[in-house]
């Protein structure tokens, strides 16, 4: 007996492609690259703070002014800009392509849905779009970390391990190997925790904030309610998560050498205490929250004014 096919086609699967929009990229890019560029000289302080753990080859900084002073003293501007072409690279590419995945993710999760995401869901979306996002870019992050680490060459840059961004990736894949670029990508993972914490936090206070005022969940904020929304979110995710980032930055480090994350954290537990695991913190605080309000608020604006403009062609 033949069995008649049905004419009558299948019902389109969802897909994850159909929600990838380049908007989201380049406003999340030109984000990550504004808030780098202007709050560099922060990031340094926070990562030597972070590997401060007594060896003599160290500087000895008394705070973070003292820090940035004896940087400037010893090594000029170009110093307080050691690693500004990965991190700008780095935090361009990660804020491009985070944006790009979680949106994607999150737009595929609502498809045919008419209720918001849970918290929940906003969680799991952040937390895969990170995972994505450092597969793709962790070598860029040892390379900023161990140009950062050039303390001992001065104002001298003949004196410099690495020249700059491509010769530290090829001399760190030629000397170290794939595993080289991945040092601190475990830490890493651990990491997108923060992100998963911030953008759910962030998409949170919009939603409540705007039932307060009786707008639709997804309504435009003005800047202002943009850089508190930013704000808020990035201190709690880093209040929660700050110690994988001594953590990993101390695996990253040229000058150190331990058998893996579980070593890191048993070396620093006894030399240091808790207080070891929150090196740098006010630092990275003072950096990171004036950078996300700027990466938000700037992701914000140029989202909205690309997707204006294409909806305009249309």
């Amino acid at each position: 007996m033949s069995v008649l096919k049905s004419s009558v086609p299948a019902p389109e699967r969802p897909s994850l492609f159909r929600h990838v929009r380049y908007e989201n990229l380049l406003a999340g890019l030109s984000g990550g690259l504004v808030s780098t560029l202007v709050l560099h000289p922060l990031d340094l302080v926070k990562i030597r703070f972070a590997v401060s753990d007594g060896l003599e080859l160290r500087p000895k900084y008394n705070g973070i002014l003292h820090c940035m002073t004896t940087v400037w003293r010893h090594e000029g501007l170009r110093g307080l800009y050691q690693g500004v072409t990965p991190n700008m690279w780095g935090a361009g590419a990660s804020w491009g392509l985070y944006f790009l995945f979680y949106n994607a993710i999150k737009a595929y999760k609502k498809e045919g849905r008419e209720e918001i995401l849970t918290a929940t869901e906003h969680l799991i979306s952040a937390a895969q779009a990170g995972t994505m996002t450092l597969c793709l870019t962790n070598p860029i992050w040892v390379t900023k970390t161990r140009l950062v680490l050039q303390y001992d060459a001065g104002i001298d840059p003949s004196k410099r391990r690495y020249k700059g961004m491509i010769d530290a990736l090829v001399k760190i894949y030629r000397n170290e190997g794939i595993r080289g670029l991945y040092k601190g990508f475990v830490p890493g993972l651990f990491g997108t925790s923060h992100g998963a914490l911030q953008f759910m936090a962030y998409e949170e206070l919009k939603v409540k904030y705007n039932k307060y005022r009786k707008e639709l969940p997804e309504a435009k904020l003005n800047t202002i309610e943009y850089i508190t929304m930013a704000a808020l979110s990035k201190i709690f995710a880093v209040a929660a998560t700050y110690p994988y980032q001594v953590v990993r930055a101390r695996l990253q480090d040229q000058h150190n050498t331990y058998s893996g994350v579980i070593d890191v954290i048993r070396r620093t537990w006894r030399k240091e205490g808790v207080r070891g695991f929150y090196k740098g913190i006010l630092a990275n605080v003072l950096r990171v929250t004036p950078a996300c309000c700027i990466t938000f608020v700037m992701y914000e604006k140029v989202s909205h004014f690309l997707l204006a403009i294409k909806k305009e062609s249309k």
